[in-house]
């Protein structure tokens, strides 16, 4: 499996909510989220948004991705945003899956708006390097999707029908839609960033990062990881650390702990259990470890999820 598939293995969009926005005329409004990810499908028209100090037109057949926003703003291309009307209360009460939005003026355009939530622990590595709009520009080419058309037939007849599955099939079309957009981006990315995404790319690190995804509880070393990419020791060490910002088995030891805290949050599996699922040879050990890093033990971090659903 490549590096990317394994990074996301463990990532997942949950209570996904989608609207359908027809909007005309000189309209604006603005859309105030805590910890989602957020997509728009244009399926006619066009539109401007804001995010932070990011800003990007979008026309028929692109998607987008906000990953990582409190607030946007969304509005016609010949208005200047001012004014946005928050339309979250419009959202929470919405039937039907469909708002609509009229003002004066002539222009209209149809949206699709796709809101999801997520495993902050798994997901905030990966989101803490991404651009506010995914794709950053609207002259890219790439942003014009070719699932686009599937996306939309499948919400449509998911909206139309309540059958058994319907949650988990919007779930998994939300992450189909994260995954083409993550990967167009990262594919886009130049030789020359700062960005540890650019190790997904490169031909050796990226089969040190998805043998460590896929089997953190193995013995790695410096000498084992350099092996699998096909580098020398030294070279593969150095090669990580200036690509992903950290020493290969710092990055492994972060994983490993992230991934027991979502263990334990999923509240399935014994301490002793996650502990060997995450490669220690010792409860204390893991104990320690986990304490280190989230100030609480493992069986306290685990008390504060009791009762509470997991995705």
């Amino acid at each position: 499996m490549d590096a990317l598939s394994m990074l996301l293995e463990n990532v997942h969009l949950c209570d996904t909510k989608y609207y359908n926005l027809n909007v005309s005329g000189d309209w604006s409004y603005s859309v105030t989220r805590k910890d989602t990810i957020l997509f728009y499908l244009v399926l006619s028209g066009s539109f401007c948004i804001n995010v932070g100090n990011s800003s990007r037109k979008a026309y028929t057949g692109d998607m987008i991705m906000i990953p990582n926003a409190y607030q946007h703003v969304c509005y016609a291309l010949d208005h200047h945003g001012d004014g946005a009307e928050p339309l979250d209360e419009t959202l929470r009460n919405a039937t039907d899956h469909v708002v609509t939005i009229k003002r004066h003026g002539e222009s209209s355009s149809r949206l699709i708006l796709i809101e999801c939530h997520y495993d902050k622990e798994m997901i905030r590595p990966l989101l803490s390097v991404l651009p506010s709009i995914l794709p950053e520009h609207e002259d890219q080419p790439e942003s014009r999707f070719e699932v686009l058309d599937v996306g939309v037939k499948l919400l449509t007849l998911e909206s139309e029908y309540e059958r058994m599955g319907k949650t988990a099939v919007i779930n998994y079309w939300a992450s189909i839609m994260m995954i083409e957009c993550l990967r167009t981006y990262i594919e886009s990315l130049p030789e020359a960033t700062d960005s540890w995404l650019q190790a997904m790319k490169d031909p050796y690190l990226a089969k040190a990062l998805a043998v460590m995804h896929d089997a953190p509880n193995q013995n790695w070393t410096i000498h084992k990881l350099a092996e699998v990419a096909g580098m020398s020791r030294s070279s593969f060490a150095q090669r990580f650390r200036d690509t992903v910002g950290m020493p290969p088995l710092t990055y492994l030891i972060d994983y490993r702990l992230r991934l027991a805290a979502r263990y334990l949050r999923l509240q399935q599996n014994s301490i002793s259990r996650i502990s060997e699922l995450v490669g220690y040879a010792s409860d204390s050990t893991f104990s320690q470890a986990f304490k280190r890093v989230y100030g609480v033990s493992p069986k306290a971090y685990r008390q504060q999820y009791q009762g509470r659903l997991i995705a």
